[in-house]
């Protein structure tokens, strides 16, 4: 039986509302921003970035194999008269408009995701669930923003059974744009912490900016909510002023709809004891810390909702494994020993850096071995940020952290807050920590790293990938 098509280009023009050029393909498999992973049979958008516009890269892309080019208007006269393109005033405005007809033509149970911290590894938990029993689209990577939101939807098969979005802001306003395309049938929000102050008054005001996934919540559709966090009754109060009236919240609240009753932590996985909308599941998870367990409830909170099995769903979570970024651990062969590497370089804001600190302290670590953390500045934290920052000192001292190397401005407070013994090395960047924190690791260390997108401490994880390569990479050297 064959696939049916992502789109055909006829229903891409009209959706768009595209004039056609040249001799365009019946079919299109799929959708494309960047020409470096664009695949054969994709569709490709010339969006302007904040860097590059996308129409410098149009003919790489046809080349590439693109089944044609979606470009604006004014742009036009740079391709060749024949050129297989679908032509518009703008190209976001069209992709936005393709992801709104993608979502109307979709008859999936669709879920929303927003929260302070752990959209991302939330999604993809619940997606991976969710694909356990039937066909299941989820926003790649952390495609959350103005265009990430209308990108996901656009892809999204119309024979899919589930798809999650994940929904971002560091703004008011933001998420009440995006979910209104998104249109939910339930909608999670993980937690509300202290992130992005920057552009806030304060932590009521991220809450009430996270609410506006209410506004997008079709009619008698579900929330599911953090009932622990300090905000819950704002943000409950919120969903009824707006006409929500299934509201279900988790974590260990006696209230809680899905309450955790146990949980027993291990450095690389938990088993996890739990009532889920009165039903009593036990089941093992395969990333670890507590933070990790708490937003599993609401995973099975949100896949019962949507019509899953729920023994089946919490079966399924112990197929999960950590993303890159954010909790992926690789064994560095250091000489005839190892030390393990902990990737959480793709972000960072207090509420995470206490997670992964405590993910770190949990960490085994051989007869010698240390636990050392290599943290770059948090950013967006407004006035606030240089105390945020000097706070992680008590974490570090609750999780028997043994070294910490800082780079970054902000990162100077928690530097000039530590003992002694416990300071590795300081550098403005991380350009200039690589160097330093690659010469501390030795066998039996645990090391994570950890910073704001920003702080590009993904250099450093690079470093130590390369000078120390993990077992498979060496294995396949050898042969």
């Amino acid at each position: 039986m064959s696939v049916a098509p992502l789109w055909t280009s006829g229903a891409m023009a009209q959706a768009m509302r595209a004039q056609a050029n040249g001799a365009l393909p019946e079919a299109v498999s799929g959708l494309s921003i960047d020409t470096r992973t664009i695949a054969p049979g994709e569709a490709y958008f010339a969006i302007k970035g904040d860097v590059h516009d996308g129409h410098d890269f149009v003919a790489a892309a046809l080349k590439a194999g693109a089944a044609l080019a979606v470009v604006e208007r004014i742009k036009r006269d740079k391709f060749a008269p024949d050129a297989p393109l679908l032509v518009v005033d703008d190209v976001l405005a069209a992709l936005v408009e393709l992801g709104i007809a993608s979502r109307a033509r979709l008859t999936a149970q669709v879920i929303a995701i927003t929260g302070s911290v752990g959209k991302t590894s939330t999604k993809e938990a619940l997606w991976r669930v969710l694909g356990a029993q039937g066909e299941a689209h989820a926003s790649a990577a952390s495609f959350n923003n103005h265009w990430g939101v209308p990108l996901s939807l656009a892809r999204c098969p119309a024979s899919a059974k589930f798809a999650v979005f994940e929904i971002g802001m560091n703004h008011a306003g933001e998420i009440d744009t995006l979910v209104r395309m998104v249109r939910p049938q339930i909608a999670v929000i993980t937690t509300v912490e202290p992130v992005h102050l920057e552009f806030f008054s304060g932590i009521e005001a991220i809450a009430d900016a996270k609410a506006e996934i209410f506004a997008g919540v079709e009619p008698g559709g579900a929330v599911v909510l953090n009932r622990d966090n300090a905000q819950f009754d704002r943000l409950q109060r919120r969903a009824k002023e707006l006409g929500i009236s299934r509201i279900f919240s988790f974590g260990v609240d006696s209230q809680a709809d899905a309450r955790l009753i146990d949980v027993s932590l291990h450095p690389d996985r938990s088993a996890v004891h739990a009532d889920i909308l009165g039903h009593d599941v036990t089941y093992k998870l395969g990333v670890p810390g507590r933070h990790m367990a708490m937003n599993s409830l609401a995973v099975l909170a949100a896949a019962s909702l949507a019509g899953a099995d729920l023994a089946l769903a919490a079966l399924s979570l112990s197929q999960i494994e950590p993303a890159v970024g954010r909790g992926a651990r690789r064994a560095l062969l250091i000489g005839h020993g190892e030390a393990t590497l902990i990737d959480e370089s793709y972000n960072a804001n207090p509420a995470s850096m206490a997670a992964a600190l405590s993910v770190l302290g949990s960490a085994p670590v051989g007869p010698h071995g240390r636990r050392i953390a290599v943290l770059g500045d948090m950013l967006e934290l407004g006035p606030t940020g240089p105390a945020l920052h000097r706070e992680l000192s008590e974490a570090i001292k609750a999780n028997h952290v043994d070294l910490v190397y800082c780079c970054g401005p902000l990162m100077r407070n928690l530097w000039d807050a530590l003992s002694a013994g416990k300071r590795g090395g300081y550098a403005e960047n991380s350009l200039g920590l690589e160097a330093q924190a690659v010469a501390a690791i030795r066998a039996g260390d645990a090391v994570m790293i950890k910073g704001s997108l920003g702080s590009k401490m993904k250099t450093i994880v690079t470093a130590l990938e390369r000078r120390f390569p993990g077992k498979a990479a060496h294995d396949e050297a050898a042969v």
